[in-house]
This record gives C-alpha cells, sequence and structure tokens, in this order.
C-alpha cells in the first residue's frame, strides 16, 4: 500500500521477500527455523532459570551471562514470529511502524549484546589478572550499572539509526529484499539520498563493534599473558577453559557483524546477507547456550544439581 505526496507514492506498508520465493522450500524452512527458534527458547530460558535458582553461579559472570541470555531470547523473539508466520501466509506484509519497532529493537539488543561481551572479558581480565582485587572491583552494584548503561547507550544509538533510516521516501518499491527490517535492504530500496545513512551507519557501527572488540582483544592479551605465567599445568588448564567459550561466542558475533554491516552499500549481495543475518540474528543465539553449557563444568554440576533436586522433590 501506498499514499501520493506529490509525484511521487509514498510506501506505508512493506512486504518482505522472505529468505526464498521458492513454494516448495516455505514448509521445510518453517520447520528448520522453528525447531531453531525453539532450542533458543528453551536454551535460554533454562540458562536464565538455572543461573537464577543456584546460589554458586551468583556471580558478576553468571550475572552477565543471564542478562546475556535474555538478550539472545529477545533478540530471536523480535525476527523469528513473524519470520515463521511468513514462510507459511500468502501477503507477506509488516507496517511502517511495525518495522521501524522491529528494527529499532533489534538494534538496540544487538548493541547491549555487543557491549556485554566487552564486560564479561572486563570480568574476566579482573578476575584472572587481579583476584585479589575482583570482589571489590566487580561489585554487585556496578555490575548493574554497566548492564543498565550498555541497555541505555544501545537504546540510544538504536532510536538515531531508526530516525536516520525512516526519514528516507521510500518510493520505488515496497518490497524488502530481506527476512526482517534491516538497515541495508531499506537503504538499498529508498529513492533518495542515503549516504549520510551510510556514513551514520559504518560510523556507530564502527564505535559499537570495533570499541567493543577492542576491549575484548585487549582483555584477552592481558589474560594471555597471565596465563602463560602460572606455572601448574592444572592451573592453566582451567584459566583457559573459563575463557575459551567467551572467545567463541565473541568469535562468532563480531566475525558476523563486521562482515554484514562494514561494508559499503555498492558490495552488498542481499543473498549473502540474509544467510549471515540468519546465522547472526537466530542461529547464534540458539548457540550461545550450548556454547557456555556443555564447555563450562560449572553450569554443568550446577545441572546436575538442580536434576537431583528435580528428582528428590518428585
Amino acid at each position: 500500500y501506498s499514499v501520493t505526496l506529490g509525484n511521487h507514492s509514498e510506501a506505508t506498508e512493506f512486504s518482505l521477500s522472505g529468505l526464498t520465493d521458492r513454494p516448495e522450500l516455505q514448509v521445510p524452512l518453517f520447520v528448520l527455523f522453528l525447531l531453531i527458534y525453539g532450542v533458543t527458547l528453551v536454551g535460554n530460558g533454562g540458562m536464565i532459570l538455572l543461573i537464577t535458582i543456584d546460589p554458586q553461579l551468583h556471580t558478576p559472570m553468571y550475572f552477565f551471562l543471564r542478562i546475556l541470555s535474555f538478550c539472545d531470547l529477545c533478540f530471536s523473539s523480535i525476527i523469528s514470529p513473524k519470520m515463521l508466520f511468513n514462510f507459511l501466509a500468502e501477503r507477506k506484509s509488516i507496517s511502517y511502524t511495525a518495522c521501524a519497532v522491529q528494527m529499532s529493537l533489534s538494534i538496540a539488543f544487538a548493541d547491549a549484546e555487543c557491549l556485554l561481551l566487552a564486560l564479561m572479558a572486563y570480568d574476566r581480565y579482573v578476575a584472572i589478572c587481579k583476584p585479589l582485587l575482583y570482589t571489590v572491583t566487580m561489585s554487585r552494584q556496578l555490575c548493574k550499572q554497566l548492564v543498565a548503561g550498555a541497555f541505555a547507550v544501545g537504546m540510544v544509538d538504536s532510536i538515531i539509526y531508526t530516525c536516520f533510516t525512516f526519514r528516507l521516501s521510500f518510493c520505488s518499491s515496497n518490497i524488502i529484499n530481506h527476512f526482517f527490517c534491516d538497515i541495508p535492504p531499506l537503504l538499498a530500496l529508498s529513492c533518495s539520498d542515503t549516504r549520510s545513512n551510510e556514513i551514520v551507519m559504518f560510523v556507530f557501527t564502527c564505535f559499537f563493534t570495533v570499541s567493543s572488540f577492542v576491549t575484548v582483544l585487549l582483555s584477552y592479551v592481558y589474560i594471555i599473558s597471565t596465563i602463560l605465567q602460572i606455572r601448574s599445568t592444572e592451573g592453566r588448564r582451567k584459566a583457559f577453559s573459563t575463557c575459551s567459550f567467551h572467545l567463541t561466542a565473541v568469535s562468532l558475533l563480531y566475525g558476523t557483524q563486521f562482515f554484514i554491516y562494514l561494508r559499503p552499500t555498492s558490495s552488498y549481495s542481499m543473498d549473502t546477507d540474509k544467510v549471515a543475518s540468519v546465522f547472526y540474528m537466530l542461529v547464534i543465539p540458539m548457540l550461545n547456550p550450548l556454547i557456555y553449557s556443555l564447555r563450562n563444568t560449572e553450569v554443568k554440576d550446577a545441572l546436575r544439581r538442580a536434576m537431583n533436586k528435580l528428582l528428590t522433590y518428585s
């Protein structure tokens, strides 16, 4: 649908092209992504519950991990329900307002997740490099303030992005070549000059993603340097194991973010970006709780204690 403004029509409703236009793939893809979404809900919800009920996990590291699971849960829920509906729907439309809200929330939680991973790296740095100061430095009050700051910064960034994007005119077509409302396909759809938007996107992505990544990188330079000075082989192994799962999550998230957002619009291949976005928006939130639980002895022990309590009460 569109409304006529002067000599051109302005879109008031968008249509999402989805992952593919092949009818025979719609139902199989629906089943696949329903399974992914289900695992994401169970995995992240279970992680939040486990950390909440187990007193031995009431530490700064697991406080940040619980918030990360909350981010992944919300992040996936912003995208997946509409995507699943569109696999089976004849009209894959999304209103102008709903598109703006979806974009704004996805950006806010993506930024918050980037900052959370940086906070988790700093937490590991203090724990390994300055263990005697850990409880003082990473106080409960400071952790709460850092998380609140991460969400506040993410929300401000998302408002700026969304305002810059939706001030554009969308008059050539209302079909978004994507499965959700993301910035690059909307810029490609616009008939306005998008250079200022590209500059804003590049600057803010550099600020959030690169600064967070540099924080993680510097933290781990100090962490690895400290670990290598540990004389005990068992001590080195334990220190490395507490960091390995975090490094895996960091590599997955930042790798796809750099790929999607730090390229000029002229080099975009929407089909390639769709695959990258699926991995970034839907697969990573599913994998994070598996990475943190399967490779973390403390989480596995907490799960074992929870299961034993459940069996005892039943």
